[in-house]
């Protein structure tokens, strides 16, 4: 039974903490991709844009879905690495790509980087991609457990990506689907910040996917909105299955930043904002229920007192695992892929406390390393600072080996 898609949607969002949106998403029935830019200076936007340019002109459903979109995956690759080659403040720059297509019964993946696709049958929400990420690569090899991973603080390292080399390996498959499947595509500004569980329970709630994508932004915002955060959602259903809604299905768009202010907004618009969490209220600022005694001065509940206790013993603890981790050294990459010297120790504590702060950033770009040296500097081995700093000097000097 062939199959189409009833109802589509999409949202980008530049987060709390980025100061611009590298993200670029595409809605082209029967074609939908999420774009997540890196490079900075607004080398990431130009990244991004170009690999959802190149698909929306590419015509993926033309022959085989999966070879096409390889094809049109690797040239884009080509472009983002001319332009980049042929303009040094661009040097470097380069852009995950998630993309799928309807195709009968069945939906056709590419994949490249560490942007993620879902699918949500039933009630239930499966992650169909696989990050090509360092973590991605740790867990693999069985040196970091599952669980540790979407909170390790060089999550953001990729090991494949558009643009930084000259020829790009893509990953492609496809999927039988079924009447009643949504899929979800996003930038990890998105599984950065909510948990897969969270992020099945406001995709399955039956609300229209315009209100699940908003709210997923919303969502991710409030945890923090680290990132750039970016969503497509579409639903299959059989030939005489009515559309959704007819607003959304309008043809092609290719979009990029949406400010966190017009999220808002338009979702004032409907009635449905969440409350900024500057506005949540506190235990102090909870009024007592009708009848109900204040509290006596004096007389303090135990459990209050132990909770107390325990609060202090958590603290002292906490400042002494954070001041013995001071003597520790580790690299990683930047925000921008630079290659830097941290000192402490690779984790966050909840609330993201960050148990490490930068030391020195180098000029080396992660993505030039070959796999030999991101398997030496990348690994998360604490060092003396005296053996960071050598390893980066030879990193930077040309001496280290490959």
């Amino acid at each position: 039974m062939a199959l189409r898609i009833i109802e589509h949607a999409g949202l980008s969002d530049v987060g709390r903490q980025r100061g611009g949106n590298e993200d670029s998403f595409l809605e082209a029935e029967p074609v939908f991709a999420v774009a997540d830019g890196m490079g900075g200076a607004r080398s990431g936007v130009v990244a991004s844009r170009i690999a959802v340019e190149t698909l929306a002109d590419g015509d993926p459903a033309d022959g085989s879905p999966e070879r096409r979109l390889a094809e049109i995956a690797q040239a884009a690759n080509r472009r983002i690495y001319e332009l980049a080659q042929a303009d040094e403040s661009r040097s470097g720059m380069g852009t995950t790509l998630t993309a799928a297509v309807l195709n009968g019964s069945e939906v056709a993946i590419a994949h490249v980087g560490d942007s993620r696709l879902y699918r949500l049958r039933e009630g239930e929400l499966e992650r169909m991609t696989r990050d090509h990420s360092l973590v991605e690569e740790l867990v693999r090899r069985g040196e970091l457990e599952p669980g540790a991973a979407e909170s390790h603080p060089q999550r953001s390292i990729i090991t494949r990506a558009l643009g930084p080399e000259p020829d790009v390996e893509v990953e492609t498959f496809t999927c039988p689907a079924r009447e009643g499947d949504v899929y979800l595509i996003c930038s990890d500004g998105l599984t950065g910040m909510v948990s897969e569980d969270v992020l099945a329970e406001i995709v399955e709630d039956g609300r229209p996917l315009e209100e699940s994508a908003r709210r997923l932004v919303e969502k991710a915002n409030e945890n923090g909105g680290k990132d750039n955060v970016t969503v497509v959602l579409f639903r299959l259903g059989s030939d005489d299955s009515p559309p959704a809604d007819a607003d959304t299905l309008s043809g092609q768009e290719t979009r990029t930043a949406l400010s966190t202010a017009e999220v808002r907004t338009a979702s004032q618009k409907r009635g449905g904002a969440a409350a900024p969490a500057d506005q949540a209220t506190t235990v102090a600022e909870r009024p007592r229920a009708a009848g109900q005694a204040a509290p006596r001065r004096g007389r303090r509940p135990r459990a209050l007192v132990t909770a107390a206790i325990g609060l202090v013993v958590l603290v002292v603890l906490v400042i002494g695992f954070y001041v013995g981790s001071r003597q520790f050294y580790f690299l990683g990459t930047s925000d921008q892929g630079l290659v830097t010297l941290y000192r402490g120790v690779p984790y966050e504590l909840p609330g993201g406390v960050e148990l490490y702060e930068l030391q020195y950033s180098s000029g080396v770009r992660s993505a030039s390393m070959d796999a030999r040296q991101r398997e030496v500097i990348l690994n998360q081995d604490l060092r003396s600072r005296g053996d960071a700093i050598d390893l980066i000097r030879q990193l930077e000097d040309g001496r280290l080996e490959s």
